[in-house]
């Protein structure tokens, strides 16, 4: 039987993103409104009450009001925004995040899809915590940069139109310095930390791509581990969840094939996400780093993976 899907908000990006994956698919109806009816409150509620599955791809407040709308008990909703992704009664939409997560994400009813940013940060922190790797309590630096497509239309306008009210000249720079970043709530609940993490995040000026990166001094964690140690625990934890939308370990030899730099841009165009871990173990200190797509793994791609799972579709 085909499945009714109803993204609300399908002229964001993520929207847009999500759409182009789905369009063509036989399994999957998409239900649309027109841009009149996108602004009236019955019809976006018959929609989302009508649907199967609904994708909010929509600001926190607008999700709030659109989860409000639903009545129909049967009707499943997909949030892409910050309002529920530390809401006990939602379930994270990280599918590799335990070897539970995926039949959980099948039977919920409501899935609070993962920050591009988050996604990055928990890959590796969850795993290393619950190894006992890394203590729940340790003081985490988390650093960061993404592609100017993560901070949606808006952003977007900003590098590519010079004739936008916010245009910038920049080609990198730092933001979220108040240390206020919406996306810290959820890396610290998911990551399993015990306490705020420091996460700094940067833009650059190209499209797509992010790198999350957590610098360690192995000496000061318990035992002293090796980057070998470090290594294991990611690799053990992911063993059999990779492939295409699902998250892979590199090999510490695969590590020197990169010469000291890795780019941002390696995985765009698809929905998985790679860890890799940088160490000069002499030093006794080690980078772990998670690359992806901030519109594959990090928004559309995870979001259609989650819908997949909810459907039981391949």
């Amino acid at each position: 039987m085909t499945a009714k899907v109803f993204i609300d908000g399908e002229a964001g990006t993520t929207g847009l993103q999500i759409q182009s994956r789905l369009a063509g698919r036989r399994d999957i109806e998409l239900l649309h409104l027109s841009d009149a009816e996108r602004k009236d409150a019955q019809r976006r509620a018959a929609m989302l009450n009508s649907a199967d599955v609904s994708l909010l791809c929509l600001p926190d407040d607008a999700a709030k009001e659109a989860v409000s709308m639903i009545e129909d008990k049967n009707a499943r909703v997909i949030d892409a925004s910050t309002a529920y992704r530390v809401n006990p009664d939602w379930t994270y939409g990280f599918p590799e995040h335990t070897a539970t997560r995926p039949a959980e994400i099948a039977a919920s009813q409501r899935v609070t899809n993962p920050g591009c940013y988050a996604c990055g940060a928990v890959s590796f922190l969850h795993p290393l915590v619950s190894a006992g790797v890394l203590p729940a309590n340790h003081p985490v630096t988390l650093n960061a940069v993404s592609g100017y497509s993560g901070g949606g239309k808006s952003l977007i306008a900003a590098f590519e139109n010079p004739q936008a009210a916010n245009a910038t000249d920049s080609n990198f720079y730092l933001y979220g310095l108040s240390l206020e970043h919406k996306h810290v709530p959820e890396i610290e609940k998911h990551g399993g930390l015990g306490h705020r993490p420091i996460f700094v995040p940067s833009v650059g000026r190209f499209a797509q791509g992010m790198i999350v990166s957590l610098p360690l001094h192995l000496w000061a964690l318990p035992g002293a581990p090796k980057s070998a140690d470090i290594h294991a625990a990611l690799a053990d934890h992911y063993a059999g969840r990779g492939g295409a939308k699902g998250v892979t370990v590199s090999s510490l030899k695969d590590a020197a094939a990169y010469k000291d730099k890795l780019d941002a841009e390696d995985l765009n165009d698809t929905d998985g996400l790679t860890l890799h871990v940088f160490a000069n173990d002499a030093r006794e200190q080690a980078v772990v780093c998670a690359v992806l797509d901030n519109l594959g793994k990090g928004a559309s791609g995870q979001a259609v993976q989650n819908l997949e799972l909810m459907l039981g579709l391949n």
